[in-house]
């Protein structure tokens, strides 16, 4: 391979390649003679795009062509925001180059583009996009694998290399992380009401949820919107009242109970911003209504830790909701020099506060659920957190599936969760039952009002949590393949051992190729063809939990008649 140093402009880099079991792994190695805050710089480097169909990234969700070099596809990573991994894959969904770096917390972009004269693929890796801590050395390895396989399994082998030679060892994950989340934003917004959610929190256990996350709304009397009144995480007398009563209330009923903080906003409504309003990013909020606190101060750093832990203490909580961690982002006059920061880099500093957060509160409780959502996913933020969220998209299969699966590919053990299923009341139960099948391959979390759902809405969600908890460990633990992940995927499964569940997203054949396996109808149409199941037994129940039909497949490829969201059992 030929690569090219580019855009270098204060150091001496030097390249070393190795191979080991057909990857190749490029040594890079930046030195200069004074300290200096390294500049940006690239490695290029030209691939013939031979069976190259599409671009994979977590964080390219809609648009996955080659596109050109000059207008490339990239993928911006640094520690609070995705991760450096990016991949071209064939039509038939075997890999073709996957590309990643071993430094998750720099800010990095990884770009491919076409080259219009030669027809080749040019790759670059960008190093220190954004400004960091001055240095005089640094190393990073770009791992390259060209290897014919499965382009999930190249992706398993990225984050198993990051877990295991680049230092991102994952959080515990508690068992707690693993069961289903009665969410309240959708259902609640800002305006929380004590009995009403002690209410649904009796409902919501009953039907097999097993945590409630109260979200934001709790620290303000203000239901407007917005984040003017964050940073002084007092309960609000008028919803909550005393939240060690309101929390203790909450565990009676047999749910856990987590908050929801946003780690950086500060609002020019609140105690603190007197305190700290020379302490922030500026990076603005809605009318410069909040902003980020800037954790290269300590004091930041220290208020936001202690924060943490006095509620964990006080309140006995069962974890936190921390929110926002990408909006830790340079701007303006934070881009300047200030002695009064012991920590110049953002995203050392950001390492710096969240590995605080959890060694904190993992001393005061071990198995604490830590929630993130994207875009703060990846091998960095797997470090502190033990639940990982699709980011919102209410009332959108199509978007819940592709994120979750995006997540689950590249996430590890740590637990997925979906985004907050959440649908319209007047919408036919199969419909509302989709939103459930097209993220089943995560941890469900739900978003509605069970007073207020109609009857057989009720007895979907019953049924399906009831089919999730006795499946989970296929569903979460399994191995996960995805077809098609240009299209956002046509057909997924999970296998563990010799059972498998498997999602067809569109009209496609689906395979069986386990003993036991059960297919979910998110086709669109009322028949699901299936393939390599001849002489099985099957049976149809509907989204509700009731038996449709009972039958033998006779064919190797045959149709069955199966309504929307149906689950057909095989044999």
């Amino acid at each position: 391979m030929n690569y090219q140093i580019i855009e270098n402009k204060n150091a001496n880099i030097t390249l070393k390649e190795t191979v080991k079991d057909g990857i190749i792994f490029l040594n890079v190695n930046w030195h200069s003679d004074e300290q200096v805050i390294p500049n940006r710089f690239g490695i290029r480097f030209r691939i013939p795009t031979t069976d190259i169909y599409s671009t994979f990234s977590p964080s390219l969700r809609d648009w996955r062509c080659l596109d050109r070099n000059y207008f490339p596809k990239v993928t911006n990573a640094r520690l609070a925001s995705w991760m450096p991994l990016h991949q071209l894959v064939s039509l038939s969904g075997k890999n073709r180059m996957c590309i990643a770096l071993s430094d998750a917390k720099i800010p990095t972009s990884i770009t491919s583009g076409v080259r219009e004269l030669e027809a080749d693929s040019e790759i670059t890796a960008f190093f220190f996009t954004q400004p960091t801590n001055s240095i005089t050395d640094y190393t990073a390895t770009i791992r390259i694998d060209m290897r014919d396989i499965p382009y999930y399994d190249s992706i398993y082998d990225t984050v198993n290399w990051w877990e295991n030679d680049c230092g991102y060892t994952p959080a515990f994950v508690p068992e707690a992380a693993k069961m289903p989340v009665n969410s309240l934003w959708y259902s609640y917004h800002q305006n929380l009401e004590v009995e009403s959610i002690i209410r649904e929190c009796v409902l919501t256990k009953a039907m097999g949820m097993d945590t409630v996350i109260v979200d934001d709304g709790w620290q303000t009397d203000d239901s407007s919107g917005g984040y003017a009144y964050c940073g002084d995480w007092e309960p609000a007398a008028s919803k909550v009242g005393n939240m060690k009563t309101f929390i203790q209330r909450i565990q009676d009923t047999g749910m856990k109970a987590v908050i929801w903080y946003s780690v950086p906003y500060l609002g020019i409504h609140s105690k603190n911003w007197e305190k700290f309003k020379d302490m922030i990013l500026d990076k603005t909020g809605d009318n410069n209504s909040y902003f980020s606190m800037d954790p290269r101060y300590k004091e930041v750093r220290e208020f936001l830790i202690e924060t943490y832990s006095n509620a964990i203490k006080e309140w006995n909580l069962d974890g936190l909701k921390l929110d926002f961690i990408d909006r830790f982002m340079l701007d303006g006059k934070s881009l300047e020099y200030d002695e009064r920061r012991d920590i110049q880099s953002l995203e050392e500093a950001v390492d710096t506060l969240m590995c605080g957060v959890k060694e904190s509160l993992t001393a005061i409780k071990p198995d604490i659920m830590l929630e993130f959502r994207q875009t703060y996913v990846g091998p960095s933020i797997r470090k502190y957190g033990n639940m990982l969220r699709v980011t919102d998209c209410p009332n959108d299969s199509y978007k819940n599936r592709a994120d979750s699966i995006n997540l689950r590919l590249t996430s590890g053990k740590t637990a997925v969760h979906s985004d907050m299923l959440l649908w319209h009341l007047d919408d036919p139960v199969e419909n509302a039952a989709l939103q459930f099948v097209s993220a089943i391959f995560t941890v469900p979390q739900i978003s509605m009002k069970i007073e207020e759902l109609p009857k057989d809405h009720i007895t979907m969600l019953t049924h399906y949590l009831s089919f999730w908890k006795q499946w989970r460990e296929v569903l979460i633990d399994g191995k996960l393949t995805a077809d098609n992940p240009e299209m956002n995927y046509t057909v997924a499964a999970s296998t563990l051992g010799n059972k498998s569940v498997i999602v067809p997203y569109c009209n496609v054949i689906t395979q069986v190729k386990t003993d036991t396996a059960v297919i979910l109808n998110a086709t669109g149409f009322d028949f699901v063809s299936v393939q390599g199941a001849k002489n099985k037994i099957y049976k149809v129940v509907s989204c509700m939990g009731e038996t449709l039909s009972e039958g033998k497949i006779e064919a190797d490829i045959q149709q069955i008649s199966a309504p929307l969201s149906a689950q057909i059992f095989i044999s």
